[in-house]
C-alpha cells in the first residue's frame, strides 16, 4: 500500500512500530531476515549468561579439616621425654662425680659427727670394760677390741655398744630400733640387712626415734623403714665409712648378745 504526500513524490511508507517485540525466530517488521548476521558476529553467549560472555569457571571451595592433634602430641611427648632422660643422665654423672663425703652430706638429716666433733673419730682406741658415750647409740670413740659380727647379722636382742662401734670402725653400718617397731617395720629391715656384709640389726632400748643408722662418724635417724633415706645413707656409707680400709674384717666377731662387754674374749685376727 503506498501513501502519497502532498507536494512531494512517492516516499517509502514508513514503520509504526507497536512497542511490543517480534516473536522468537521471526524478523521484525520491515527488517529483511538474515539482516544483522555477519560471518564476524559473536557467538551468541551461553544460556544463563545473559550476554555477558562466557561464563567463568568456578574455583574449588577448600575445607579445611582442623590439625591433626594425635601426631603433635606424640611427637611432644618424645621430646619431653628425651630432655629428662638426658637430664637424669647429666644428674647422674654429676652425683657419681661427687666424693662419698659430699653425697653423705647431702642426705637429709644426717648427722656429721666427723665435722662436730674430730676427737670422737680417732678410732684404734681399744679399751675393756663397759664405757660412756655421748651418743646413743654410739657412732664413735674409744670400744672393745673384739667387734661385734657384721655379715648381715640380725640380732634380736640388745647387742653391747663396746662391740658395735668396733663394727663400725670396720665399715660396718649397725641398724638399731626400738623392741616397740611393728613387724611389719621390722621386716623390711630384716630385708635390708640380712646376708649382706658390713651390716647388722639389733634392738636398742630408750631410742628417741624408731629407726637410728650409725657407721663410723655419722648418723641418721628416720620414723619408718621404707624412708629412701636409709638406702641412701646405706649406699653411700656402708665400706666408705671405715677408718681401717675396705678390707677390714666383719666376719669372725663375736655373735653373743647383751649390752655387757665380753672381757677376755680372744681378739680376732683383722
Amino acid at each position: 500500500m503506498s501513501i502519497s504526500t502532498p507536494g512531494g513524490p512517492e516516499r517509502r511508507p514508513t514503520v509504526v512500530t507497536t512497542g511490543k517485540k517480534p516473536a522468537a525466530g521471526r524478523p521484525a517488521s520491515g527488517a529483511k531476515p538474515g539482516a544483522g548476521k555477519s560471518t564476524g558476529d559473536s557467538p551468541r553467549p551461553a544460556a544463563g549468561g545473559k550476554g555477558k560472555g562466557p561464563r567463568k569457571p568456578i574455583a574449588p571451595v577448600k575445607v579445611s579439616q582442623g590439625r591433626s592433634w594425635g601426631p603433635i602430641a606424640l611427637f611432644v611427648a618424645v621430646g619431653v621425654l628425651a630432655v629428662a632422660i638426658v637430664g637424669y643422665g647429666a644428674w647422674a654423672t654429676f652425683q657419681g662425680s661427687k666424693s662419698w663425703e659430699k653425697r653423705a652430706d647431702d642426705i637429709s638429716g644426717i648427722v656429721n659427727f666427723r665435722d662436730k666433733d674430730p676427737e670422737l673419730v680417732k678410732g684404734s682406741n681399744h679399751q675393756a670394760g663397759s664405757l660412756k658415750y655421748a651418743q646413743a647409740p654410739p657412732v664413735a670413740g674409744p670400744h672393745n677390741a673384739t667387734w661385734q659380727n657384721c655379715m648381715g647379722d640380725v640380732y634380736d636382742a640388745p647387742i653391747a655398744n663396746e662391740h658395735a662401734v668396733h663394727s663400725l670402725e670396720h665399715g660396718a653400718v649397725w641398724i638399731a630400733y626400738r623392741p616397740d617397731l611393728p613387724a611389719d617395720q621390722l621386716a623390711k629391715l630384716k630385708d635390708k640387712v640380712a646376708g649382706k656384709e658390713k651390716m647388722m640389726l639389733s634392738p636398742y632400748e630408750g631410742l628417741d626415734k624408731p629407726i637410728s643408722l650409725q657407721t663410723w662418724g655419722y648418723q641418721l635417724k628416720v620414723d619408718k623403714a621404707d624412708d629412701s633415706r636409709i638406702d641412701e645413707f646405706i649406699k653411700t656409707l656402708r665400706v666408705n665409712a671405715s677408718i681401717e680400709g675396705p678390707t677390714a674384717n666383719c666376719a669372725t666377731g663375736i655373735t653373743a648378745t647383751g649390752t655387757t662387754p665380753r672381757d677376755g674374749t680372744p681378739m680376732p685376727t683383722q
